[in-house]
């Protein structure tokens, strides 16, 4: 059965392609593609789409599963779908010894890696050891004692001359990106708050959901996912999202030192409790597994540490990030994002609650609502809509609302995607910003840090 279903996987890639497409492509491109492991649907959403430098071959090196069938079921649908299908060939190693084999055969020059933290930051380590580089979903770490891998797995990809470059796709969610934009307009923002921990300049708080639906079908999700010592903590996984956009957003372009710019100021984690049958519905097994005993209560509910929260000052600004995980949705809404940022002259606002329609919406709520100042916000969005073509502002009680065009609306799957196109760029032309390394590690610091101070809380 599951050598039949590779066989459709290649023939659906090559009943795609002409003869004439082959023969220009084949080994032709500058990038090949080695993904490992792949235990998380993120590692299929970097092939969504194809890329101009990224050879349509790609070596899977992982053991035979249910993770590898569905990472392989879904990069049969991207190559089978009616518009825009993708001409993936993947190319399997299930053998025990996957790794190694990995290693040894070298037949790609970037491997993906999403899937199983346990082993994650080893892996990202010994890739670079080998001369790979690695295109790696967050979190790159789940630890202190990883964290410190870390650093040395940086240290090897300087001294190789090797990209390492981590996943993060919410940098270009357009909300986003047009809040950091305004607080860079000083006419608007005025300047950052510094905040306190009761009161923080800047906050970000996510919801997100067990069961969920991506590329159209509901989610299943590989047992692993809710034992964080496999997957991690909420602390250290999707948090490491809301700690980038504090960085990117805060302090743009601006390099930070994890050494003597950050201080925790507080941190704590806390459980989502799961039934037998909603287990049971988003991983398709039974029972339980073994590696669970001691997270089981009641005999039939399985407590998860996906939640959590930081305060933290960074170069002396006050921030607070959250996570939450509920196990479903309610109908019509989905994960959702919270985010403000307090400036002197506005506070830029992201909401996607009811009165949002739960769609993200970027607000400016001014301290002083007066018509001069309202002369003023007007006339300098110009700015952004310049570099923003249709995107408006919308006058409400508080301040304005930006409305967005809808070709400028992408959902999370796209953004892996621009993320990838990112990491070539960098990888072909040697650019990477140079504040992007040690604002990696000044990243998985934070995350690593205040977990290791909520565990102190038992």
């Amino acid at each position: 059965m599951f050598l039949s279903m590779l066989a459709i996987v290649v023939m659906s890639c090559q009943s795609d392609t002409k003869p004439s497409e082959e023969a220009s492509t084949a080994n032709s491109k500058a990038v090949k593609l080695i993904t490992l492991d792949p235990g998380h649907f993120h590692a299929a959403l970097v092939q969504k789409t194809m890329y101009n430098d990224v050879d349509s071959v790609v070596y899977v090196y992982a053991p035979e599963g249910n993770d590898l069938k569905l990472h392989l079921d879904r990069i049969n649908s991207y190559n089978s779908r009616a518009e825009s299908s993708t001409k993936w060939k993947e190319e399997l190693y299930t053998g025990g010894d996957f790794f190694e084999k990995l290693i040894a055969e070298k037949k790609g020059n970037v491997i993906v890696l999403s899937g199983n933290n346990q082993k994650k930051t080893d892996y990202i380590l010994q890739s670079l050891q080998n001369g790979f580089n690695v295109f790696a979903d967050k979190p790159m770490v789940i630890d202190t004692k990883g964290f410190e891998n870390l650093k040395t797995a940086f240290d090897v990809a300087a001294k190789n001359n090797l990209l390492l470059y981590d996943i993060m796709t919410e940098r270009f969610e357009i909300n986003t990106i047009l809040q950091r934009e305004l607080s860079m307009i000083p006419e608007i923002f005025g300047e950052q708050e510094k905040g306190t921990t009761d009161n923080p300049a800047i906050t970000k708080e996510s919801v997100h959901h067990f069961y969920k639906y991506v590329s159209g079908s509901v989610l299943t999700r590989p047992a692993w996912f809710m034992d964080v010592s496999q997957q991690g903590e909420g602390i250290v996984d999707v948090m490491t999202h809301l700690v980038d956009l504090v960085q990117w957003e805060c302090f743009p372009g601006q390099t930070i030192d994890y050494t003597k710019d950050i201080a925790i100021d507080k941190a704590r984690r806390w459980t989502t409790n799961m039934s037998l049958s909603e287990f049971k519905a988003i991983t398709k097994l039974d029972s339980f597994p073994s590696y669970f005993a001691t997270n089981i209560i009641k005999d039939s509910l399985l407590q998860v540490y996906c939640n959590g929260e930081i305060n933290y000052q960074l170069k002396g600004v006050h921030a607070k990030t959250s996570v939450i995980w509920n196990y479903k949705a309610p109908d019509g809404t989905g994960d959702t994002h919270y985010s403000i940022m307090r400036g002197t002259k506005a506070n830029l606002v992201i909401k996607q609650g009811k009165e949002e329609n739960y769609k993200a919406v970027l607000y400016i709520e001014t301290i002083k609502n007066d018509a001069a100042f309202q002369t003023i916000v007007e006339q300098q969005f110009s700015k952004i809509s310049a570099k923003f073509p249709g995107v408006e502002l919308y006058k409400i009680a508080k301040g304005w609302s930006i409305k967005l065009p809808e070709k400028l609306v992408e959902g999370h799957e796209s953004h892996f995607a621009r993320v990838t196109d990112n990491f070539l760029e960098y990888l072909k032309n040697k650019n990477m910003p140079a504040w992007e390394v040690p604002n990696m590690l000044a990243k998985y610091y934070t995350t690593t840090k205040a977990l290791e101070i909520a565990l102190k809380k038992k």
